[in-house]
């Protein structure tokens, strides 16, 4: 039975929890009244204990037992349940999986695996983890910072770790025959995705602007929408001069070559006459100093950090322009493409879209600000219309 016991005059209880004579001194003094509120907590916290529903973290969250009764409980729930520890099965999922998956993307899911799921969610039981424990580990992702500027992670990135956790305990219970807790928790709301085009007078002023050794790099990027790591991973044996046709199969990632970003991506790029004709003086610029289409002057790949702070933003600081991400030159193209009135599947399979879907839900509302001729279409028709009528009277 729990009593009471003073100690430098603070108010100590004494009561045993799972065979072990636990002892915490609490915050009270003592006196009549206190002891009087203490006798009452304790009543209650026997109860718990008798009821196995006792949490000791609860009643004393500082105390140095916590961890100790914390892993005793973890110990009797892997000896009690049927399903293995998360971190084992995820191991085991990922395994399975990454067959599937290119490897650029394996090693995505592996950072969300060793840096978010397996240390939140690691040592707990497939069929103990709940649906508030989830709710729980997404809303701690939204108190993360991280980078220099301690930025919180964005719902896109909080949603992009809890995709393989569902995925994982989907998997788990249907193997193990348990309900998925994962059940009605539907992806936080993301933001629109960040596209501010330039409009073509400002890209022929970036182009005329830049110095002469990145002039090709920036028209290419302009009137291609390649992605930076997929031009910055161009090789000249992926450059078909006589097909006028730029063939993307690899993309440069924190400096390696690799898959590109999925398998839509691999494709092949028609080259107009500016792309054609700026390659020709790249080709001519460069000669044979490296394999890659745009590089350091050792031969080395472009790094994009480098470029951007030496090359590009000093640039639109120069023109006056709003400063923004390089990646804007692929949303550019897109818009450009659309405004000139380009087939959407054709413009689809540049980008290396696989449908047009995104696209439209993309790019869509940026056309009339680029064309500035909006309705304009429609007004032709109209005139063309009245014409016909005209001819008829």
């Amino acid at each position: 039975m729990a009593n009471i016991q003073e100690r430098y005059g603070k108010l100590v209880v004494d009561f045993r929890y799972q065979g072990v004579r636990c002892r915490e001194t609490t915050n009270l003094e003592d006196t009549a009244q206190n002891r009087k509120l203490l006798k009452k907590r304790l009543e209650q916290l026997e109860a718990e204990i008798t009821l196995g529903t006792f949490e000791y973290a609860k009643y004393f969250p500082k105390s140095k037992r916590v961890a100790q009764f914390s892993e005793i409980q973890q110990r009797k729930a892997v000896l009690s349940s049927s399903t293995p520890l998360f971190k084992d099965f995820a191991h085991i999922w990922f395994d399975e999986k990454k067959i599937e998956w290119r490897s650029s993307y394996q090693e995505k899911v592996l950072i969300i695996l060793n840096n978010y799921l397996i240390p939140a969610l690691g040592h707990q039981c497939l069929d103990q983890i709940k649906k508030p424990d989830l709710l729980e580990f997404r809303s701690s992702l939204g108190k993360v910072n991280y980078g220099l500027k301690q930025a919180s992670l964005k719902a896109s990135r909080i949603n992009q770790i809890m995709t393989p956790l569902r995925m994982i305990l989907n998997e788990a219970a249907e193997r193990y025959n348990f309900v998925s807790p994962y059940k009605n928790i539907k992806n936080l709301k993301e933001s629109r995705i960040d596209v501010t085009p330039f409009t073509l007078q400002e890209v022929q002023k970036i182009i005329e602007t830049v110095r002469d050794d990145f002039k090709p790099y920036y028209t290419v990027r302009f009137f291609t929408g390649m992605r930076t790591s997929e031009i910055d991973g161009l090789r000249w044996q992926n450059v078909n001069f006589q097909r006028r046709e730029i063939y993307i199969k690899e993309a440069l990632v924190n400096g390696k070559l690799g898959d590109t970003k999925t398998f839509g991506s691999d494709r092949g790029i028609q080259m107009s006459e500016r792309v054609y004709q700026a390659l020709l003086e790249q080709k001519k610029m460069v000669k044979n100093r490296s394999e890659f289409v745009f590089s350091m002057r050792n031969g080395n790949p472009l790094d994009y950090r480098l470029v951007n702070r030496r090359v590009w933003h000093p640039l639109l600081r120069f023109l006056g322009l709003k400063s923004r991400r390089a990646y804007q030159t692929r949303h550019t193209a897109a818009t450009l493409w659309l405004s000139a009135g380009e087939n959407p599947e054709w413009i689809a399979k540049q980008l290396g879209h696989s449908t047009t879907e995104m696209l439209f839900r993309v790019y869509s509302r940026y056309v009339p600000n680029i064309t500035r001729r909006d309705g304009s279409a429609f007004e032709l028709m109209l005139e063309k219309l009245n014409e016909m009528e005209n001819e008829y009277d």
